[in-house]
């Protein structure tokens, strides 16, 4: 009988849920305006005067749900001298040998990777969304500054999205993933094979 390792709290599930809930909504209407061809998805959220109100604090409670996550991530996502030896090694992975891989804790770079590629977007997000989120705070700025922060805040919500399908992918990807997001616990095998240090941390037993 497989044995089962506790990998996240249910509040962190449903605050990771919540999260991506909207994203997508954030997404969606934040496409509608990205390109003419796009703008259909405007009436996902009842027209386009609509989804330029709703947009702005969809993105506000993406960023502010998402505090949590990365105050209670942030620690195990730090880059360490193993996480180097590990992206070096890349190809390995990609070629699907993860018996070439250097054995990883919690998360490997390529998850921390991903992970701060998010807060960072986000950050960029945020503070741009600001500059020229009318009517409350446009008008205050230089029109040469709102105009750049337009196009910084498209390149950062591209980076955004290439990384949570590169993250979604990656969770389909790895067999047995999905279900710390659903059912909060994983595999001891799954541990073992995936993140053997973080293995040995959760159940004393030596690591690969």
């Amino acid at each position: 009988m497989s044995k089962y390792l506790k990998r996240y709290e249910d509040g962190d599930r449903m605050n990771h849920w919540l999260v991506a809930l909207l994203f997508v909504l954030a997404g969606l209407s934040g496409l509608a305006f990205f390109h003419p061809g796009l703008f259909f998805l405007s009436n996902l959220f009842g027209g386009g005067a609509w989804t330029r109100i709703l947009h702005p604090f969809i993105g506000l409670a993406m960023v502010l749900c998402f505090v949590p996550m990365f105050r209670k991530l942030r620690a195990h996502n730090r880059m360490t001298e193993a996480d180097r030896e590990w992206r070096a090694k890349m190809g390995e992975m990609l070629r699907g040998n993860k018996e070439g891989m250097p054995p990883v804790g919690r998360y490997n770079a390529g998850q921390k990777l991903v992970f701060w590629a998010m807060v960072w977007s986000l950050l960029v997000l945020i503070v741009t969304g600001f500059m020229f989120w009318r009517p409350w705070f446009a008008h205050l700025l230089p029109i040469d500054l709102v105009r750049a922060a337009a196009l910084l805040h498209a390149v950062a919500a591209t980076v955004l999205i290439l990384s949570l399908i590169v993250h979604v992918y990656a969770a389909i990807w790895v067999r047995g993933t999905l279900r710390a997001m659903t059912r909060g616990t994983v595999t001891e095998a799954w541990a073992k094979k995936n993140h053997p240090l973080w293995h040995a941390e959760m159940t004393g037993k030596g690591g690969k």
